[in-house]
């Protein structure tokens, strides 16, 4: 079909199939424009992926909050060229994270200089090199960790903060990736000193960060335990490896760790509950245990027993992910590529995708992570 109305859903411009730019342009009604193409291969799950870069800058398609509604919408957005370091991407997926739900809230407004959209992590193709760039390759398939602006069809992102695809995974799924990795390393591994033959409870297993950080855990050797919302949750939790899993609709979760830990209680616990579950998660520790704090799904204050937490030499910490500057992330990134790359590329880790959401469905994306029902990752498809 030749290009043409937004009614007739063009799948074909006057140079050849349309890029994933313009596909969304023509879902949206959006003017089309001359493109110049660049045919890849890198994965089998994108057909085709087609460029399209301007001689100044590129235009992508981006969601957007719209006050004072909240809503989401598509719209028009100019990306400026890569500078010293960076590189251009056209997205192949963005991962959703609760992260974005409270940017959206604005309860996490994006640090300065990053776009206003959404969107923490991408993967995607390798467009065009900033000056200076010599990591990484036009044409090449990568991750990337973000400060923002994954929700769009292109970004601008230092290449220090990219990941090459690793091998035997989707480009489209591998944009689940970045933000849990980084996140399950920076926490189980830099923050709370993880080591083979530890036990590891990680709270909420069926997550986008829980579901990497059980993988992980087991392959570091260490003895996991997590918790799940229901029998059928539990046991796809047990075929990530998770060695026991605690229902914490019916169980004890302090009581199930000591049972399975012979009252010694976890090495490390990776909470996302903050302070509503501070008390338990202190009861929970072994001697010498690492709480690492990074959600704050039941509140941000909570009571803490200081006699036990000294009784027990325990550790309590948080951490969070966003504000980390670029060197910080520059070796985040590289440590998760030496260390996490090797167990994905064994089989010992692997992305966990819910769903798959067309760009357009942002809308549907956030219901679903709202719903409480999402099994690892929700994926925005441009």
């Amino acid at each position: 079909m030749s290009q043409g109305s937004s009614r007739e859903r063009p799948t074909c411009g006057a140079w050849g199939p349309l890029s994933i730019t313009d596909r969304s342009a023509a879902r949206e009604g959006l003017p089309l424009a001359p493109s110049v193409y660049a045919a890849t291969a890198w994965d089998r799950s994108l057909a085709r992926h087609r460029a399209r870069v301007g001689s100044i800058g590129v235009r992508a398609v981006t969601i957007t909050v719209q006050e004072p509604s909240g809503k989401l919408t598509t719209s028009r957005a100019e990306l400026r060229e890569p500078d010293q370091g960076e590189v251009l991407v056209e997205v192949a997926s963005s991962g959703v994270n609760r992260a974005d739900l409270l940017q959206r809230a604005g309860n996490y407004p994006p640090p300065p200089g990053a776009p206003e959209w959404p969107g923490l992590e991408i993967s995607g193709i390798v467009r065009r090199l900033g000056p200076g760039v010599s990591s990484r390759r036009v044409g090449e398939p990568v991750l990337a960790l973000l400060e923002g602006g994954g929700y769009a069809d292109h970004v601008v992102v230092r290449a220090s903060q990219t990941m090459p695809l690793p091998a035997g995974v989707p480009l489209v799924d591998a944009g689940g990736l970045p933000e849990a990795v980084c996140t399950t390393w920076a926490n189980v591994v830099d923050a709370g000193r993880l080591r083979p033959g530890e036990t590891l409870l990680v709270h909420g297993g069926s997550g986008g960060v829980g579901s990497i950080a059980v993988q992980v855990g087991a392959a570091l050797g260490a003895r996991v335990v997590t918790t799940a919302g229901g029998p059928d949750r539990a046991a796809r939790c047990r075929d990530l490896g998770a060695d026991v899993v605690v229902d914490h609709r019916t169980e004890d979760v302090v009581e199930a760790v000591r049972d399975a830990t012979g009252g010694r209680g976890a090495d490390v616990v990776l909470d996302v509950l903050g302070g509503g579950g501070l008390q338990d998660n202190v009861r929970a520790l072994a001697p010498g245990g690492r709480l690492v704090v990074i959600g704050l799904q039941r509140g941000r204050r909570g009571e803490l027993d200081l006699g036990a937490l000294m009784a027990k030499q325990a550790v309590v910490t948080g951490t969070t992910l966003r504000p980390r500057s670029a060197d910080q992330k520059a070796r985040l990134v590289s440590d998760v590529v030496e260390h996490v790359w090797p167990m994905i590329e064994a089989g010992q880790v692997r992305p966990v995708v819910h769903a798959r959401v067309p760009f357009a469905d942002a809308e549907t994306a956030h219901t679903l992570m709202e719903s409480g029902e999402v099994f690892g990752k929700v994926l925005l498809i441009p």
